[in-house]
């Protein structure tokens, strides 16, 4: 069966002219286009609208990651730029911040200005 076609990805937030900031400036997204409703990046050739919403509702999981070829350089470059990494209660992780799978995937979570979790990973190759 064919894809319905190219994925976009969403993301809300309540300042946009923020999130524009952290997006572009702090992850190094690439801005195509700011209007009043949303900030479309691109993220390797993904689109991601960070939409203007009134109330934005938490989301206890991560609504957006990245796949990295070198999850501490990705961490370390990141940190450069100002981004926290988060620590979670009962789960082991390293220096990078990053949880271990089972199958060995690493994950390092992140939030943006809005809460809206996010994440690098790692899988094994």
């Amino acid at each position: 069966m064919p894809s319905p076609g190219r994925l976009v990805a969403f993301a809300a937030t309540r300042d946009l002219a923020r999130a524009q900031r952290f997006y572009t400036d702090q992850l190094g997204l690439t801005l195509v286009e700011a209007n009043p409703g949303a900030v479309v990046l691109d993220s390797d050739g993904v689109q991601l609208r960070v939409t203007l919403v009134a109330e934005k509702a938490e989301a206890p999981y991560t609504v957006l990651g990245w796949d990295v070829d070198d999850l501490t350089a990705a961490v370390a470059a990141l940190r450069a730029r100002g981004v926290t990494f988060n620590r979670y209660p009962g789960m082991d992780q390293d220096s990078d911040d990053a949880w271990t799978a089972p199958d060995g995937t690493k994950v390092a979570w992140f939030s943006d200005p809005d809460g809206n979790v996010l994440s690098l990973s790692r899988h094994p190759r």
